[in-house]
């Protein structure tokens, strides 16, 4: 790190503000970079220039713009979520703040290393009539980690006091996950010239000639994957069920090893990234015959949770099982149903994989597999699912997508139908797949997707509903830098169609859940510079979605389709498979 140097400070004391604001903002983000970050979202303002222009000299940082803070937010978030590391956002005072919100709760919900580094009024500003003043001290509640209000710079306080605040909240974080927040109280001037502080950081000589973080954390409890075997060989001798949740790329693969190897059925949530050939349980659950079947489980075996299926999660919350074993690196409660369980915060590829090797080679078991009937049930299924489905409709999108994607292509899949829709009715390939299931909500889907697109640079195929696109509408802004082919995929059925599948009272449906709005895309993807198609068919759908996924830039393609339409398509699925012979 330089050391700024021009003027003395004791020439000019007043304007030297200006460059001390500036000289703790860049002791902030050093520390910061050495300690990991290396993505820095930052929206305009005024009051956040001394943490922008020490971004702006910092070499190790990389910087993204947006003009919408709630959009930056989850911009951090998908860069979080695919990178893995901490990212930092740069926000100025007021409500540019408390736009983080959305993005702050589902961090704090799946465990995204966010650092919050907001700036504020000094505090005699605060509650007395200044503008764009707001109580920031505390916003974000108990969705963060940790909350650090940091004074105006002075040089009464000792920059080691900066340092060691940093480093024990970065610390925190990386034990826990979630959001960290710094509100930075800067006083005006904010603009100004450089001076000497070389005195004022004579304390820091050591730790400005290296690049190592200036504390040091060493956890005392080892990280190390611990299983009792016999324990583990008593349950692997049970019926069991493997059931694969939110996990990240390429975990999915060394679980399916570990279910091939036990003899059990694998249930594949969209989130896991792939698919098994016990796909369509949500559907095939439904059936009498199936179900029965599957009840034959005595124990579970979890890996990662926030599962899309409400039919899964009821089998798994209604069924008396011997066992349920939950692994999941959060060290957070993450089952809905409250059943008594075997918990296990542990990385979910290192504990598959020293659970596999745990079993011999020979490992043998009366219950392996017990479960090949509801493989040929899903066969089945998929068989009638694949006769009704010649027209383009979402549930034809949703069956039919997933064997269009080039190889190494990203998912990044939206909430409410969409997502239903492929768990129903999609075999995703094994692919690195992403979504927002920690407070599954409509906001910052576009903004999350970009974020992560940034993180792996890989060809990306964003699938989400007219009502999510809508929201978040002006982070398309952020499309127009894509170096990677992106492909941003609404299905556009006039409202929020999840409600034709939700006991909402008839009479106000349209009014107060639909919610119909009338609009088309073209004109949207027209006012940010992107490539559209509006298919009518699927081999329109098809081709239009494989050029995107091969031509670098972002096209944004729209399936439009009656209102109502995909309701009374799954309803009528529903009844078929319930009452068909699967088995």
């Amino acid at each position: 790190m330089t050391q700024p140097g021009m003027t003395s400070v004791a020439e000019v004391k007043e304007p030297s503000r200006a460059a001390l604001n500036k000289l703790w903002a860049g002791v902030m983000l050093e520390e910061l970079a050495r300690l990991g970050v290396e993505h820095v979202c930052i929206a305009p303002g005024s009051r956040s220039t001394p943490l922008t222009l020490a971004a702006d000299d910092n070499e190790k940082l990389i910087l993204h713009t947006h003009f919408d803070e709630r959009g930056l937010g989850f911009m951090a978030l998908g860069l979080a979520k695919a990178s893995r590391q901490p990212v930092a956002v740069v926000v100025t005072s007021g409500t540019a703040v408390a736009n983080l919100l959305p993005a702050v709760a589902e961090a704090g919900l799946t465990g995204e290393k966010l650092v919050l580094l907001t700036s504020d009024r000094p505090p005699e500003l605060i509650q007395c009539g200044a503008n764009q003043a707001i109580r920031q001290h505390g916003i974000f509640s108990d969705h963060v980690t940790e909350f650090h209000d940091i004074p105006s710079p002075t040089e009464d306080i000792s920059p080691n006091w900066l340092l060691t605040t940093i480093d024990s909240a970065m610390y925190q974080q990386s034990l826990r996950g979630g959001a960290i927040h710094f509100n930075c109280h800067y006083p005006e001037p904010l603009y100004g010239e450089d001076y000497d502080f070389s005195s004022y950081l004579a304390t820091l000589d050591a730790w400005l000639d290296d690049d190592q973080p200036y504390s040091r954390y060493q956890q005392a409890i080892s990280a190390q994957v611990v299983l009792d075997r016999a324990a583990w060989l008593s349950f692997a001798n049970c019926k069991g069920v493997v059931v694969a949740g939110r996990m990240v790329p390429g975990e999915l693969p060394v679980v399916q090893a570990l279910a091939d190897k036990l003899g059990w059925p694998l249930l594949v949530d969209p989130q896991a990234g792939g698919s098994s050939d016990w796909a369509g349980f949500d559907v095939w659950m439904q059936n009498g015959q199936c179900r029965e079947y599957l009840e034959q489980a005595e124990v579970v075996l979890q890996f990662g949770a926030r599962l899309v299926s409400k039919r899964l999660l009821q089998f798994i919350g209604a069924h008396h099982w011997r066992q349920y074993w939950l692994v999941d690196p959060l060290g957070i409660r993450l089952d809905p149903t409250h059943r008594r369980s075997h918990r296990i915060q542990a990385d979910i590829g290192n504990w598959a994989e020293l659970a596999c090797e745990l079993l011999s080679e020979s490992f043998s078991s009366a219950s392996i597999g017990w479960a090949e009937g509801l493989k040929r049930a899903s066969a089945a299924y998929f068989k009638l699912l694949a006769a009704q489905n010649a027209q383009l409709s979402e549930v034809s999108l949703a069956a039919n997508l997933p064997q269009w994607l080039p190889e190494q292509t990203d998912l990044y899949l939206g909430n409410s139908l969409i997502v239903r829709l492929l768990d129903m009715c999609g075999q995703l390939p094994q692919t690195a797949t992403f979504a927002n299931r920690g407070a599954s909500g409509i906001d910052g889907l576009v903004a999350t997707a970009v974020g992560v697109q940034l993180a792996r640079q890989a060809p990306l195929l964003c699938l989400l509903g007219d009502t999510s696109l809508l929201y978040d509408l002006n982070s398309l802004a952020l499309l127009k830098n894509c170096q990677q082919p992106m492909v941003v995929l609404v299905t556009n059925n006039d409202g929020g169609a999840i409600f034709d599948l939700l006991p909402v009272p008839d009479s106000q449906k349209e009014a107060l859940y639909r919610m119909p709005h009338g609009f088309e895309f073209s004109h949207a993807a027209a006012m940010f510079g992107l490539d559209y198609h509006c298919p009518r068919t699927l081999e329109e759908a098809e081709q239009a979605c494989r050029r995107g996924l091969m031509q670098q830039g972002a096209t944004l393609i729209e399936i439009q389709t009656p209102p109502g339409q995909s309701g009374e398509l799954i309803k009528s699925l529903f009844t078929e498979v319930r009452n068909a012979t699967l088995l």
